[in-house]
């Protein structure tokens, strides 16, 4: 995933204002020199408010998804943050991911002293980390 600075700070300041709750959202994919990179992100509400999982409300999802079409660009990742442990896909995800083939699944991690970003593909029981490359800032706006 090759995402620009300011886009990746918005998820982490998400997940930090949702803390203790997970926080979610979708990220936006478009292409820039025939390279698919983060070009939007938006962020959702978490409908289970809990500092366990995360929930998007389908109607939120559909909604999402369609203000990323009518935009031009794709459905790239799905981000939620995990509170209490290593950003590493929980059981609930994998399962969860099930329902969206080909998406990532960027979590960042706030058990630490820091905030941790990782993201993932998950093919069934296969969890794959992609690596996240940030780019610099500005970046995001010439994805399409």
């Amino acid at each position: 995933m090759v995402i620009a600075q300011e886009l990746l700070a918005q998820i982490v300041e998400h997940a930090l204002s949702e803390a203790p709750n997970e926080c979610c959202g979708v990220i936006a994919f478009g292409e820039l020199a025939g390279e698919r990179r983060a070009a939007r992100v938006h962020p959702a509400r978490n409908a289970a408010a809990s500092p366990l999982r995360f929930e998007i409300d389908p109607r939120e999802v559909l909604e999402l998804h369609n203000r990323i079409e009518a935009e031009g660009l794709s459905l790239g990742a799905i981000y939620h943050s995990h509170t209490r442990t290593a950003p590493y896909p929980s059981q609930t995800d994998i399962n969860f991911a099930q329902s969206w083939p080909g998406v990532e699944w960027l979590i960042v991690g706030l058990a630490g002293e820091e905030p941790a970003v990782r993201s993932y593909l998950i093919d069934g029981a296969v969890v794959s980390e992609v690596v996240v490359e940030v780019a610099p800032a500005g970046s995001e706006q010439a994805a399409r």
